[in-house]
């Protein structure tokens, strides 16, 4: 008695759930007219042959070295692999298991006729599977010329229209996009937006909390600006892998400017793009073993005037003298890296310490208050007309939850009382539980009054408080919120704030130091001209 395994397979092109009991009723009746025993059935559903990543598949190959059967019986060919590589490093792992290969509808046995008969079955299953690709993509393409949806879930922020087929705003999720875009060039970091989004009650398609990754994607998207895009990610490599970040030539991808509702401002999509190019060159400002003030805001202004590029300035440590004191520096990256800068160190305290007292000046102080009192003023009303749109979303699905619970009371009034509809009922009240919360949260940061002057001046001292305690973490975030960038020259450096404080002898929020005379390293002289 010969002991076999049936191996059953459907792809979700072309076949349907129903193949898989008409190649099983083949199978059991050659194994009873030959006398096969069948001692276990493995069948993967919707998976197509070209790759090996089918679980029954290699559950089948892992258990033909436990000697439970000696052959693996298929319908055909084609439903162990369509791939000849797959197919024949599979083969050789069963000959090596002593485990056959049987066809039903092929007649194959082990003469060199079978062999080749064999492998021309195999060229024509893998010709058949990349020509139906090739069909395929040529459909798909037609569909991309018209801006039409070509298949699987829209990105985030938009649906479908089920008659034409376009692409419409999801009015549900545009304030997740454009939340996501705003905090980012407001200077926000990936945990701040995903908290943020977490807070507004935001989900992914699958009712998951957005993460990092989703927020890459989706600030990496072009198609928020209104660019219908199609076959840009490269497809699989030779090993059946694919890298979504791995893009194909530009003839090969369909742009179509305007083919896409437009989210997102191009200005908008260019800034944080290059906002995210600038970081992907300051991998080690969160790794740093010392805390600099300034990491990410201080570059080297030789650079950019000899090469037309910044560089960013990096901290450096080093031992010096007798007793091997520590000096902790900012220093140009492309000195070190291409040894063609000549720009020199500067010490950490000083360029630091000129910082600090010029927010003091120009910012922190009685003068600057008033002016910086009604920017804030105005910066608060627009992000009230924020909050009261996002107050009306989050209301919108408030009511949709409330009409979910009122068909779950209806049907249980009616004497459909089970399990699943208390735990749903359950759930729906928890969940209107939160929205309500969501809703209050809202509508209290939308009537928050302006902030005043004396409120203004509280912070000015808690910020000389930090200055005091040396509390380097609270003045790092004081430095980011108002210091736009410094630019360090052989000569001088320059500091450029983000608020436009008006002033009558400097309209221009730029502040210079004089360097001369300074050695590497050396303390710049106090004096400063504006």
């Amino acid at each position: 008695m010969r002991y076999v395994a049936p191996y059953l397979r459907y792809s979700s092109d072309n076949q349907r759930e129903e193949s898989i009991e008409a190649q099983l009723r083949a199978i059991e009746a050659y194994c009873e007219k030959n006398s096969l025993k069948i001692v276990k059935v493995y069948a993967d559903r919707a998976k197509t042959a070209t790759s090996d990543k089918r679980p029954e598949f290699q559950q089948m190959i892992a258990d033909s070295a436990k000697g439970l059967f000696d052959t693996i019986i298929v319908h055909k060919l084609d439903r162990f692999s369509r791939n000849k590589y797959d197919s024949a490093n599979y083969k050789r792992i069963l000959k090596a298991n002593g485990v056959k290969l049987l066809s039903i509808t092929e007649n194959l046995d082990d003469s060199p006729e079978s062999v080749i008969l064999e492998s021309l079955l195999e060229g024509m299953a893998e010709y058949y599977s990349k020509n139906l690709a090739r069909e395929v993509m040529k459909g798909m393409k037609e569909t991309a010329f018209q801006c039409k949806h070509t298949g699987g879930l829209p990105p985030i922020g938009y649906k479908v229209d089920p008659n034409t087929k376009q692409y419409l705003i999801n009015e549900d999720e545009r304030g997740m996009i454009e939340t996501i875009f705003s905090m980012f060039l407001e200077g926000n970091g990936y945990n701040q937006i995903v908290t943020a989004l977490a807070e507004k009650g935001y989900r992914s398609r699958y009712g998951r909390a957005i993460g990092k990754n989703v927020l890459h994607g989706i600030l990496r998207n072009e198609k928020y600006t209104g660019v219908y895009i199609f076959n840009l990610a490269s497809g699989k490599d030779a090993f059946g892998k694919r890298n979504s970040h791995r893009t194909k030539n530009p003839e090969e991808v369909i742009r179509i400017e305007g083919g896409m509702p437009q989210i997102i401002s191009k200005g908008d999509f260019q800034l944080v793009q290059e906002k995210m190019n600038a970081a992907k060159h300051k991998p080690g400002r969160h790794k740093a073993k010392e805390l600099y003030l300034l990491s990410g805001l201080i570059v080297c202004g030789e650079c950019l005037k000899n090469y037309g590029h910044e560089y960013a300035l990096l901290g450096n440590t080093k031992h010096c003298g007798r007793n091997k004191l520590k000096y902790v520096t900012y220093r140009c990256g492309n000195r070190e890296r291409t040894k063609q800068c000549g720009n020199k160190e500067l010490r950490r305290e000083y360029v630091e310490s000129y910082v600090v007292a010029q927010l003091y000046e120009k910012i922190f102080n009685e003068q600057s208050i008033p002016q910086l009192a009604r920017q804030l003023a105005e910066f608060q009303a627009k992000k009230d007309v924020s909050y009261r749109n996002e107050e009306a979303r989050i209301a919108k699905n408030l009511r949709e939850t409330e009409k979910q619970i009122e068909n779950v009371v209806n049907a249980v009034a009616t004497g459909l009382a089970n399990a699943a509809l208390m735990g749903k009922l359950n759930e729906l009240e928890q969940q209107k539980e939160a929205i309500e919360k969501q809703i209050v949260l809202y509508r209290s940061k939308a009537q928050k009054s302006a902030v005043s002057e004396d409120a203004l001046k509280q912070l000015l001292a808690a910020f000389k408080d930090h200055v005091t305690d040396r509390n380097i973490p609270e003045i790092k975030k004081f430095v980011g919120s108002y210091v736009e960038k410094v630019i360090v020259y052989k000569e001088h450096v320059e500091l450029i704030l983000k608020l436009n404080i008006e002033e009558s002898k400097n309209p221009q929020p730029r502040a210079v130091v004089d360097l001369h005379g300074g050695g590497e390293g050396s303390h710049p002289p106090l004096s400063t001209e504006i």
